[in-house]
């Protein structure tokens, strides 16, 4: 392939990411305004000025649209995924289990209240499409499997509450949905969006508690 033909190449792909990207905007505003039963294929294609099939070709499915509208607004500066390599180092960084525990509940809030919208999303499309009811539940796991490396790390700092389990003593699995249960996006969703906590105050709460929980 000489330089002419590489050339053509990233353009092209670097068209296909911006049609992605277009597609995807545009799909997060109509599920946004309209949910997700009332948010058309044909309706996003005409929001973003192309196709039908360009959107099959591009994203995938309808399932598939809203699975890249969560990661798009969970990847924007200001909510960081909750294990991204950036929170990984500073938890490999982190001189104590507390400090940790602080790092997670930060990412979690940060995370939670970007998403908060998308989300109510994702949970009433779950109801009419099994697609997505699949989809979220890999959510789920995924998320427990990352709490799962915290309770390690936890566990690698001293700071798991150690002890048999029947006599107070935590595993690491247990440790892991303690904070997949506190973190999870519906309690964000209950306390702040339902209840009108401030995102400082749940932040605070969740801090506590995980500290509370698992020290």
């Amino acid at each position: 392939m000489d330089i002419g033909e590489n050339g053509v190449v990233r353009r092209r792909a670097s068209q296909a990411a911006s049609t992605r990207a277009e597609i995807v905007m545009a799909a997060g505003k109509l599920m946004l305004e309209r949910g997700y039963v009332g948010t058309s294929v044909s309706a996003i294609a005409g929001e973003a000025g192309v196709v039908v099939q360009t959107i099959y070709n591009s994203v995938g499915s309808k399932a598939e649209l809203l699975a890249a509208v969560l990661d798009r607004v969970a990847a924007e500066p200001g909510a960081p995924a909750l294990l991204s390599g950036a929170t990984r180092e500073r938890i490999a960084a982190a001189r104590t289990a507390t400090e940790v525990i602080r790092i997670v509940a930060r990412s979690s809030a940060l995370v939670n209240e970007r998403t908060s919208g998308i989300l109510r999303i994702v949970s009433e499309a779950a109801v009419v499409d099994p697609d997505v009811g699949e989809f979220e539940q890999k959510r789920d796991a995924a998320r427990l499997h990352g709490f799962g490396e915290v309770a390690a790390a936890l566990r690698e700092k001293r700071g798991l509450r150690a002890g048999l389990i029947y006599s107070g003593g935590m595993s690491d699995h247990e440790a892991a949905a303690t904070m997949w249960a506190l973190a999870h996006p519906h309690t964000f969703r209950t306390l702040v969006l339902s209840l009108g906590w401030s995102t400082e105050a749940y932040l605070n709460w969740l801090e506590k508690s995980l500290l509370a929980a698992l020290l």
